[in-house]
């Protein structure tokens, strides 16, 4: 039996146009047009017990221009001349069945006959609502072996919204919202189920220390200057040697410098004979069967300046002797092909190479110079287990926070590419299957994945090309993301358009809502005219993870996220909390916000 029943006095209007997923209604009654409200979902039936369910994008009411009629053409009953036009657009959005097969009332995001002319349209309201949100919630419930529990639909704020993980994840998905929308907020609540999970592989790029109060994940960070006399709890250490050959040329080539390619092949040349030198030292002769200029081997930053230092000072001797003067009989020399030219290369190498901010990759402990380094760090990364004490070592939170900025798209691109690559070289099993997933939260995804009308430079370039590449690729490898920012509109359109789900929360600024609105089809674009006027915490979710699309009221986390925007003037209205300004003017010296 179908939980629609509608009598002819419920409807709303007919059905006058069809075209592909977007209907346009006639409504005759000026009373019925008052059930028609945008964002109201609709019911329209199909073939027996089969409706379409389709969202009201827009209605309207139009006066009718009457024409000049003469006395004797005027009809005896005026109340039959037509004054006003009433109408209504919906948008389909899926299919309900009574009895699909041996199973009953099941909803589906295919449209699999469109209606026809003069059907009746019936507002889906109370009982009908709250018995077609419930299939909504129970269908999303059953589809998942562990169902990810997002919030509630406003349509019905009793029924529970679920959201497919797998599809979610798999095709990538993409958190967007102005400051104060509730971002962080939904990435903490998706953070505490995760965490429920006995293998979540999650790595969380906290660029603020906003999840620093997420109990249950694993804490790490970019080591700052107080990690280098005494290395504390959690940090993490990238040495240089992980870096390609291409992140090394935007680090330290100048490349509008006029000797900018001689630096590059001098580079080159000099990795490549450091790898080969600690190749041999390892006795890995194994190692060189693959070998390129970007294998992963550790060698020391100093043997790397003395190359690069021979090669400026480099002096060739020409065949003949001096014949006279004090150099009788000694050789005769030139310059090298680089003498001279690679000057100011040593000097800014040697500069960040003694820069304390930048020591968690020039100056990093002797442990990590071992060949077992890259091991460690991998299991960082990518390791998992049961939860202990409360604590998920799956859900991986690394805070970027003192990290310089002018470096940071080069290290979280690091750390994404390292992520992919383990995942990519990883033994997928005879299906194919068996790698463990993993999926990258990037927070604050504006900072260093740009979008290509923004002005970017060789630092971005090479995090855009790691994240790209993820996006386009990650799927099959078991290598998921979830792009956050507050500005899509600076975000990389590449990425962005790799999204399967879109959850935006409240975006006030018209270029964001724009970039939004291209992202989906052109049948739910109306969907989306709703975003400035959305409330805190609520989302329109959109995308293969959803049965439907709609809004939202997204969950609050537990352990809510350091993100609380600060209350100016009632903070200024209450008694001063004493701030030790002389503290904070010391951590700003150290550089670190640790004695």
């Amino acid at each position: 039996m179908s939980i629609f029943s509608f009598t002819e006095e419920q409807g709303i209007g007919e059905v006058r146009s069809v075209e592909t997923a977007r209907i346009t209604v006639r409504v005759t009654d000026g009373q019925r047009l008052q059930k028609a409200r945008v964002g109201r979902l609709v019911a329209i039936q199909s073939m027996g017990d089969e409706w379409l369910i389709g969202i009201i994008e827009r209605v309207w009411r139009h006066p009718v221009e009457l024409p000049t009629l003469a006395a004797a053409e005027m009809p005896a009953d005026q109340a039959i001349i037509q004054q006003e036009e009433n109408g209504v657009a919906i948008s389909l959005v899926g299919t309900y069945r009574a009895r699909d097969g041996q199973k009953r009332d099941t909803f589906s995001r295919a449209v699999f006959a469109l209606p026809e002319i003069n059907r009746p349209v019936f507002p889906i309201e109370e009982k009908s609502l709250e018995d077609f949100m419930g299939i909504l919630s129970a269908s999303s419930k059953a589809d998942a072996a562990a169902p990810l529990k997002v919030g509630t639909y406003t349509l019905d704020g009793k029924a529970t919204a679920y959201i497919d993980g797998d599809k979610l994840f798999q095709r990538h998905a993409a958190l967007l919202g102005s400051t104060g929308s509730g971002k962080s907020f939904t990435v903490a609540s998706i953070l505490e189920q995760s965490a429920q999970l006995p293998h979540t592989n999650m790595i969380v790029l906290d660029l603020h220390g906003e999840y620093s109060s997420m109990k249950f994940a694993s804490h790490y960070r970019i080591a700052g200057i107080g990690d280098l006399k005494d290395a504390r709890e959690g940090a993490i250490f990238l040495p240089f040697w992980l870096l390609t050959y291409d992140e090394m040329q935007s680090v330290f080539v100048d490349r509008s410098g006029d000797n900018a390619p001689n630096q590059a092949l001098a580079l080159m040349d000099s990795v490549i004979e450091m790898k080969r030198g600690a190749i041999e030292a390892l006795k890995r002769p194994d190692l060189l069967d693959g070998f390129t200029v970007d294998t992963p081997v550790p060698y020391r930053l100093s043997e790397l300046v003395q190359s690069l230092d021979s090669k400026n000072e480099e002096v060739i001797p020409t065949g003949e002797e001096y014949v006279s003067g004090a150099k009788k009989g000694q050789p005769k020399t030139e310059k090298g092909p680089l003498n001279g030219k690679l000057s100011r290369f040593l000097i800014r190498l040697k500069t960040k190479m003694n820069d304390r901010r930048y020591a968690f990759m020039y100056q990093a402990p002797a442990d990590y110079e071992t060949y077992d380094a890259l091991h460690a760090l991998a299991k960082k990364l990518l390791g998992t287990g049961n939860a202990k004490d409360g604590v998920n070592p799956g859900i991986k939170i690394i805070d970027f926070s003192e990290v310089p900025s002018d470096i940071l798209p080069v290290v979280i691109g690091l750390v994404a590419r390292l992520v992919y690559q383990v995942q990519f070289w990883s033994d997928p099993g005879p299906a194919g299957d068996e790698r463990h997933p993993v999926v990258i939260v990037c927070d604050e995804a504006h900072l260093y994945l740009p979008s290509s009308a923004a002005s970017t430079g060789p630092l971005e370039r090479r995090a855009l090309e790691n994240f790209e590449r993820i996006a386009k690729e990650g799927r099959k490898y078991g290598v998921g993301l979830l792009v956050v920012s507050q500005r899509p509109s600076d975000v990389s359109t590449t990425i962005l358009s790799q999204c399967s789900n879109i959850i935006s929360l409240r975006l006030s600024n018209k270029t964001d809502q724009g970039v939004v609105k291209q992202l989906l089809p052109e049948s739910l674009e109306g969907l989306m005219e709703v975003l400035p006027t959305l409330d805190v915490g609520e989302a329109v979710v959109v995308g293969d993870a959803t049965l439907l699309p709609t809004r939202i009221r997204m969950n609050k986390p537990v352990h809510e996220p350091r993100s609380a925007t600060i209350a100016f003037w009632s903070r200024w209205a209450k008694p001063k909390k004493e701030v030790d300004l002389v503290a904070a003017v010391e951590n700003m010296r150290r550089q670190s916000r640790t004695a």
